[in-house]
């Protein structure tokens, strides 16, 4: 929540920079904007690299079908919250926002920073990707230690990079951003659309996990009521929290009170709080829609053109930091390259995913609820001696 603070004291200063600040203070706030984005550009390949690879490298080994149960259902719950959101955001937004009305800030348009420098990314994001993928899945097969020891270790050097450098500095690129949009004169009207965007996000988590629990109960025979209260404590420890890690704990419990076995939950919780992300999928689905139709040069595509993004983005979301905001940090690529976003436009993505990343985690932990239910139904004997070895050790 302190974030999210800072995040709306770099709005506020952005607007009064532009508007009452001297050039050169204004050129200052632009200079810190532009090298921001840059370090941003620079690293998100290697979140998307290191991050999916040592996912996927340190998946469990040994449990044959389940693994691959809760992969499934954790993917296809994504990418179905996240076909969901794109249908009612492209229908309800049109409506009630007025994409005419708003520019894209055009970066330099009037005044330019004191530095304009460019970092390229060492690879391209797609190339990141299949990296990733080769890379995690060769060193599951082959077990090669050494390797797996060295993602993990660039993979934590990328975490301290955002946990103390890019996430604290969002701030202050949001002011920029905001500052621009200020002298372009675009900033009130953009202002007017973000309570309704996220007001239609967390409306649509709370109807995914109304659906998720309903169907659940009704396929298992259990009470949708009964389940979602167990749920709810864990449900306000990620509200809290902003994080699905911190929030394992109390996870395990609400399954466990839910009468998942107990080998079970300890399986799915901590594997689905990585890969289970259906409400930040929603959030950033829903935000995508809302920029796109507040910017002339982004044209909003059909559920054809939007499914391969929300395809990739369910994939992406595996390589999340724990840290706030690391989702959309892991989709900026995605963004970028397949939907066309500018820098002006990544931003915006930003502040808005920013402002509900508490709610949006609330529903990624009550969701993992539901995944574990299913996969204590299908899980057979696979189940039966995994709940025999949790017993046993704790004996």
């Amino acid at each position: 929540m302190n974030l999210v603070v800072k995040l709306i004291a770099g709005i506020v200063a952005g607007m009064l920079i532009g508007l009452y600040g001297p050039d050169f203070l204004i050129q200052l706030t632009f200079t810190g904007q532009t090298l921001i984005g840059q370090l941003i550009k620079f690293t998100i390949p290697l979140i998307i690299l290191f991050y999916i690879a040592s996912g996927i490298a340190s998946l469990p080994q040994g449990s044959g079908s389940l693994l691959g149960k809760t992969v499934g259902l954790a993917y296809g719950s994504t990418v179905v919250a996240g076909i969901l959101a794109f249908l009612v955001a492209s229908n309800v937004l049109p409506g009630l926002i007025s994409g005419d009305t708003i520019a894209a800030a055009e970066e330099g348009e009037k005044l330019k920073g004191f530095i304009d420098i460019a970092i390229p990314p060492l690879f391209e994001v797609m190339t990141a990707l299949a990296l990733a993928f080769i890379l995690g899945i060769g060193i599951s097969a082959t077990n090669a230690k050494l390797l797996r020891g060295g993602i993990n270790e660039a993979r934590d050097i990328v975490e301290v990079l955002l946990g103390k450098v890019i996430i604290p500095a969002l701030p202050f690129y949001i002011a920029g951003v905001f500052a621009e949009m200020t002298v372009d004169g675009t900033v009130f009207a953009t202002l007017k659309t973000f309570g309704v965007v996220l007001l239609l996000a967390l409306i649509m988590h709370w109807v995914w996990i109304t659906i998720l629990y309903i169907t659940t109960g009704m396929a298992l025979g259990k009470s949708p009521l009964f389940l979602l209260k167990n749920m709810l404590p864990a449900y306000f420890t990620a509200l809290g929290t902003m994080s699905s890690a911190a929030t394992i704990p109390v996870s395990l419990k609400a399954n466990k009170a839910n009468k998942v076995k107990d080998g079970i939950a300890n399986f799915t919780v901590p594997l689905c709080a990585s890969i289970h992300l259906s409400g930040s999928t929603i959030t950033i689905v829903t935000c995508a829609t809302a920029v796109m139709l507040l910017t002339p040069e982004l044209a909003l595509p059909g559920l054809g053109g939007m499914l391969g993004f929300i395809l990739m983005l369910g994939v992406t979301m595996i390589a999340a930091p724990g840290a706030p905001g690391g989702a959309v940090m892991s989709a900026l690529g995605l963004l970028a390259t397949m939907l066309g976003f500018t820098d002006a436009a990544l931003a915006l993505m930003i502040a808005l995913y920013l402002a509900q990343d508490s709610f949006g985690t609330a529903c990624n932990v009550t969701g993992d609820g539901a995944i574990a239910l299913w996969v204590d139904k299908f899980a057979g004997e696979e189940g039966q001696l995994m709940t025999a070895e949790v017993q046993q050790s704790e004996s």
